[in-house]
């Protein structure tokens, strides 16, 4: 009897599921950029072995994906646009699979976190005509951000029909689901907030309208795929690339109306970005959702097995998505379940386009085919 309750009690290395995806751990490797596609965008046997290395995460959510090509944000970012890419997902979720793995595809659309020397030339599109404050990487240096052109409803519409379709793409591709990114600065965070978001119509003003594109999205690819494969990222209060939330009473109303809506669809989790992730906000903004939560503390540091344990076990969170440290430690789940030493991560390597820093990261007891 004693064995039975402790053994169902909650810890970071026991099985979830999140909606119609089944974890073995708690344990999620977080979305992280590595620019590692070429030009095509088109994921390689670079990228494939990466993936596949890290299998033994309870769930691996994608670096970011653009859904078009105007929505590319990164030189080497992949694409889920042309069959190509979907055949190179495809090699990436089969190499997962084999190993025992699950994972998500994070989709994200740029806005204006972007440069035309980044997307091929194409139009820089947002809710409204404000430019960042500040330069981008292109593979010609630093640029400065360009203004926007403020997307009519009829090209928001085709915004939200590329999300759909990509999510169509990424399961076609034979991955578990897609994370929707509503975080971080782009496209869709940039309608959340009164700072970048100056609309006059259905989607600007009120916290309510601010909110009503993201739920129109998520709710369209929730139609499209299944709400169960389907998860939203957000990082409300990041205030990053000119994305300012600094009234929380704004940024309550209007993340808690986003999830009101959403709540109905029964989403596979909320993936959720804050700095202080077991008190106020946080707790209060999973509320409001009903689901499952994924929390990620990691950009305001690097979260540690302690802090991960701790989540899971004050009952703060169903599954702790963790950076820097599943990058440097592809057995990270075994190195923390037996309070192993990790890798040092290496961030010097982590944008640039070769296997060091990516793929070569020690294993405890050497690679595990």
């Amino acid at each position: 009897m004693t064995s039975a309750s402790t053994s169902a009690k909650p810890s970071l290395f026991t099985p979830e599921s999140l909606g119609d995806i089944k974890l073995a751990n708690r344990v999620a490797m977080a979305p992280l950029t590595r620019m590692r596609s070429g030009s095509s965008g088109i994921p390689g046997d670079l990228m494939v072995e990466h993936y596949r290395q890290r299998a033994s995460l309870g769930l691996i959510v994608t670096e970011g994906v653009y859904p078009s090509r105007e929505s590319q944000a990164f030189a080497g970012q992949p694409g889920i646009v042309t069959d190509e890419q979907v055949a190179g997902w495809r090699r990436v979720a089969e190499a997962v699979h084999a190993q025992g793995g699950r994972i998500v595809m994070q989709v994200v659309h740029a806005g204006r976190v972007t440069h035309p020397d980044v997307n091929g030339g194409r139009r820089i599109l947002a809710p409204s005509a404000i430019a960042i404050n500040g330069e981008g990487h292109t593979e010609k240096g630093k640029q400065p951000y360009p203004v926007p052109q403020a997307l009519t409803a009829q090209e928001a519409r085709a915004a939200l029909e590329d999300f759909v379709t990509a999510s169509r793409r990424a399961i076609e591709a034979g991955l578990d689901g897609v994370e929707v990114h509503a975080a971080n600065g782009y496209l869709l965070h940039e309608f959340l907030s009164e700072v970048s978001n100056h609309r006059t119509d259905e989607y600007g003003g009120a916290p309510t309208n601010r909110a009503r594109f993201v739920v129109e999205v998520v709710t369209a690819v929730a139609k499209a795929i299944g709400a169960g494969r389907v998860g939203l990222r957000i990082s409300p209060e990041r205030n990053i690339k000119d994305v300012l939330e600094t009234d929380r009473d704004d940024v309550l109303a209007t993340y808690g109306h986003l999830l009101d809506q959403l709540r109905p669809l029964g989403l596979a989790y909320l993936s959720l970005l804050h700095g202080e992730l077991g008190v106020d906000l946080a707790q209060q903004l999973r509320q409001r959702f009903g689901g499952k939560l994924m929390a990620n503390s990691g950009s305001f540091s690097i979260t540690t097995r302690e802090e991960a344990v701790e989540l899971i076990e004050a009952a703060h969170a169903d599954v702790v998505a963790v950076g820097r440290a599943a990058l440097a430690n592809p057995d990270l789940v075994e190195r923390w379940q037996g309070e192993h030493p990790e890798n040092v991560p290496r961030p010097e390597l982590f944008y640039t386009p070769g296997a060091e820093g990516y793929t070569d990261y020690p294993f405890l007891q050497g690679e595990q085919k």
